[in-house]
Order: C-alpha cells, then structure tokens, then sequence
C-alpha cells in the first residue's frame, strides 16, 4: 500500500505503506528583523507630530479672516468670542455677511460631500447679533504718536483706519462725500445691504477713536500731510467716475450712467426712466443698475452686452438675481446709435480667439433710457503732481507686498491700486496696508511669514463626518414680492447658524475628536485637556502610524525618524 508524499520539487510521488512520511516545513520566508521596514519594526522609522495646517476657506478669503477658528467658536456656543475673533481681521461682518461673494464657500472641502459650509450666513448672523446686543469694539490701550492720513472713507479706508487704530495710532479719515461707506453706500442698492446696518458698523470705528471729516476734497495732498502732521497717508479712493463711451443720440438727457444713477437713487430719489430702460454692460453694478430700475417702475429692463454669458463681468449670481426679478439679456449686441424712440444695436459674434466681433447686422431695441454701466475709474487726479508717483492708466502703482507708492510714506489700497474692485479685496487691502504702514513707521523689518500647506479634500480621512446634513438656505423673498427696497435675502436663526458651523470639517486643524486617543495601540497618545489638545509620549510610540491613518482632518502628519 502507497501514499502520497510531497517530493523535492512539489510533485507529489508513491512511498511505500511502512515509510514514515517526511516532517512538513514551513515555507514562509522570515524577515531579517534588523532591516525590515514594514508598519513597525525593531526600530521606529517614523514618527507622528501633530500640526496645523491652513484651511482652503482661511487662504481663500481676500479679508484674511481665520474663519475656521470662528466657526470653532460658534459650534461651542461662544458667539460674542466668534465675533471678536472675526472682527480681528474684518469690522464689518453684518456688511460681509450680505454683499461679499464668499470665495471662501468655492473652495470649501465640504463642496465634495453634500454642499459647501454657508460662511457668509453665518458671519452675516455674527454681525446682525453684535448689532442687536451692541457690542463694541475696545479703544486702544497705548497711544504710539504717530498719525496717519487715510483718504477716502469707502471699505479699504475705513477697514486701514480700524487696524491702525488698534495698533495705538491716530487716525483721521477725509471723504468728499456727506456720508461714509464710499460705494457700499452710494454704489450698493438698499435692498442688498440695508442702510441702517452700515451705519451701525462704521459707528462703531468712531466710538473706536476714528475720527472721519466729510464733505472734504483732497486736491493737494503733499500740503495736508505737512499741515496736518501725518506721518503716513494711505490713499483709498473709490472708483467713482464713469467710463464714457460715444453713441450717436438725439436727446442726451435719456442717457445717464450707471454710478450717478445709484448714488441719486441711494440719495434719495426717484427719477423718472420710461417703461423701458436699457442697460449697456453687464458688470455686477450692471446688474444693480437693471434691478433699481424694475423697482423705480420700468416694466421692461434690459442687459446689452456685446460678449456671451459666459463672458460677462459679474458674478453669476448677481445676474441669476436679476433675471429671477425680470431683468432680460440681450447678449452679442452693441448699441451703435439712439433714436428718439429706440436703439440701434449691431449684432456680433464671437472670432477664432474668443473676441466680439461686428457683424454688419443691426435691428431695433426700445428704449425710453439708457444706462451706461461699462466700467468707473478711480479719481487719482489729485496724485498726479506728486514727483515719483507712477500710474497705469486710473491706477497708482504700488508694491504688492507693501502697498506703498514710490513715494515714501504714501500707501493705496482698494480701487486706487491693480485689483479686482470688491468691498472684501478693499478691507483686505486697508487690513495690508494698516500693518506695512506700522512697519513702516516703527521702521520694523522682518521675514515675511510662511505659510502652511492649503489642506484639500483628499487630505482628509472623513470617517468622522457624515454626507447627509444638507445646507442650511437663507430665507428670500418671494420674486412677486420684489417691488421695493426691502432687503430680499434674510439671515439665519440662532439654531440654523449653529448647524452650519458644525458642518466645518476642521480641515488641517485638530478639534480635539479623541480619535488618535482611542486609535493608539500603544497608549502613546497624552491628551492635555479641554482646548489643549494632545501631546506624543515618543518613548512608547512606534511609528505604526495609527493615529495619523483615522485622523479625519489631517492634523497628524508622519515624519521621518531623523
């Protein structure tokens, strides 16, 4: 009688019944212990530290707010800590809340799993909150002598003077108009940012120590420094002039421009269109310009623009708001001549480049008004005669990481600079500039700061978090309704608010989950308490990485041993 055995080289071969099979072995290769390098080993390879890296939301906000660390403090019901922790870098949350475009919500990881956080409504429910409780800023402990010229009392002036005066400087802002607020208040419709509200956020800047002179017009600017002793001056004016454009007309009283129609109309008046206006650009106060025309009566308002949709300079939603309210587009058209009655506008179409061209082909468009809203300009005339100041074209030039002139001492920001013109990218600038301007009195020089790696949605381990707490939306008025000035869009409730900043998911930065606690084998993990964070017993660790595989935020990174 046979069996099977198991020959030298696998195949299976007949012993005799009387043979003693051979002892099985075990095939398995060891490892050498002193070079492996698996998970962990005889010796750690890699270590785990814990660190804070930047949030896509924090890079990605023009006022460089840490609005991560704000919606921290909301979820842990803090709200006045959240306002004061905003209003470090921004004084105007309740404006911000409501006209901002929140780039910061296009970058927000939390876009990848069921929409992004609603930033704005919640720094909008900050800001609405400070208000009704009154909170207020506190004046400055110190008083450095120095004093400080800001020209212009629009968002960036206004935002310069509220960091300089928290730095101990004098300040004195100079507006030209009769009241503050530059073009959040002149260039903004009510129904967008209500009046009551911007009064109340600039007020706090004057019980703050700002001092602001209006109905004053800087013409010569190397005379008011030297008279009034100011040490620095930066100069933040808006972009309040109309660019013009020829169109053969008839009657020029039917053609005004758009910047001069919303400033009468947040004046005050009324003035009369006709049923049909026409709009002739397709910016953002294109925009604004067809939408206070449908409220002051015009049954028909109508955006002309000779590029597409696709094109067109504002923000989306600026015009999808206009459309909702019965603002038409007449898109690939140029107004070419106006009549007693209505427009010639001449038909294009786009080249091989990209770019608008005639086509020869015209038809008719009525019109009882046009408003011309292709473009302002930022007075700078009174910078002119000043030796060393460059421009381009309404523009000063500036160094990008200063802000300063050519001319020493003198700064801009805002719509006097290179920039996109929105108020967030203006209070940004004032936040820049106010701290080179200190730099620059207290003849500070220093490395600039590096910052962390932005955190992307693949960085993140989001077991933590769930995919199904959908966005909180802001309540709006209902499109028939949109007849007046009333503000369409509302805020958020205390419990809404409080929903959305829990939605955060931290990105880069530990909100203390416990999770590497519970994930570590080896219990080298140490928590420090409440707002302390942990720590690394690196005598007990073994670099198998653990702690840094479920952390859903990335705030652990492994690194080399060395």
């Amino acid at each position: 009688m046979t069996q099977p055995v198991q020959g030298s080289q696998g195949e299976q071969e007949l012993a005799p019944a009387n043979q003693v099979p051979a002892p099985a072995r075990d095939i398995t290769q060891l490892p050498d212990l002193a070079s492996a390098a698996g998970r962990v080993g005889p010796v750690r390879t890699r270590m785990p530290v814990y660190l804070d890296m930047l949030p896509p939301c924090n890079a990605g906000c023009p006022a460089g707010e840490n609005i991560q660390e704000w919606l921290r403090l909301i979820k842990h019901g803090q709200e006045e800590a959240a306002w004061r922790q905003l209003t470090r870098d921004n004084p105007f949350p309740a404006i911000h809340g409501r006209v901002c475009y929140h780039p910061c919500e296009n970058v927000c990881n939390r876009v990848e799993l069921d929409g992004s956080v609603s930033i704005h409504s919640v720094e909008r429910f900050l800001g609405d909150t400070a208000i009704e409780k009154g909170w207020s800023f506190e004046k400055p402990r110190n008083n450095t002598g120095f004093k400080v010229l800001v020209i212009g009392a629009g968002p960036s002036g206004l935002s310069a003077a509220y960091h300089l005066t928290r730095l101990g400087h004098q300040v004195e802002i100079r507006d030209s108009g009769d009241k503050p607020g530059g073009m959040m208040r002149w260039g903004i419709p009510e129904y967008r940012l209500p009046r009551n509200v911007l009064d109340a956020e600039v007020k706090r800047l004057v019980d703050m120590g700002v001092t602001i002179t209006l109905n004053h017009t800087v013409e010569d600017l190397e005379k008011e420094r030297s008279e009034g002793g100011f040490d620095a001056v930066f100069v933040a004016v808006g972009a309040h002039l109309s660019k013009r454009v020829d169109i053969p007309n008839q009657d020029a009283s039917r053609m005004v421009d758009a910047v001069s129609f919303l400033r009468d109309v947040a004046s005050g008046e009324r003035p009369v269109l006709g049923r049909k206006v026409a709009v002739y650009g397709a910016g953002n106060t294109a925009m604004d310009a067809a939408r206070v025309a449908r409220r002051l009566g015009a049954e028909e308002s109508v955006i002309v623009y000779r590029r597409t949709q696709e094109q067109m300079p504002a923000h989306e939603e600026e015009a999808s708001e206009a459309e909702r309210e019965g603002v038409k587009m007449n898109w690939l058209r140029t107004i070419s001549s106006m009549d007693e009655e209505d427009l010639t506008v001449e038909i294009m179409e786009l080249d091989e480049n990209g770019k608008a061209r005639g086509t020869g082909k015209f038809e008719k468009l009525e019109a009882d008004t046009v408003i011309l809203a292709i473009g302002q300009d930022a007075d700078t005339r009174f910078l002119h005669n000043i030796p060393g100041m460059r421009f381009n074209g309404d523009v000063v030039n500036v160094d990008i990481e200063t802000l300063m002139t050519d001319v020493p001492g003198i700064f801009a920001g805002g719509d006097a600079v290179p920039s996109d013109r929105t108020v967030t990218i203006g209070v940004g600038h004032g936040k820049k500039a106010a701290k080179q301007i200190d730099r620059w009195l207290n003849q500070y020089i220093g490395e600039p700061k590096v910052k962390h790696p932005v955190v992307g949605f693949d960085d993140l381990h989001l077991w933590y978090f769930g995919a199904d707490h959908t966005r909180r939306e802001q309540p709006e008025l209902a499109d028939d309704d949109r007849h007046s000035f009333d503000e369409v869009v509302g805020g958020l409730s205390a419990d809404q608010a409080v929903f959305e900043a829990k939605r955060c998911l931290s990105c880069g930065n530990c909100f203390e989950c416990d999770g590497c606690l519970g994930a570590c084998p080896e219990d080298a993990v140490i928590k420090l308490g409440t707002g302390h964070r942990y720590r690394f017993d690196y005598s007990k660790c073994t670099g198998c990485a653990s702690c840094y595989d479920q952390c859903p935020v990335h705030a652990i990174e492994m690194i080399p041993e060395n």
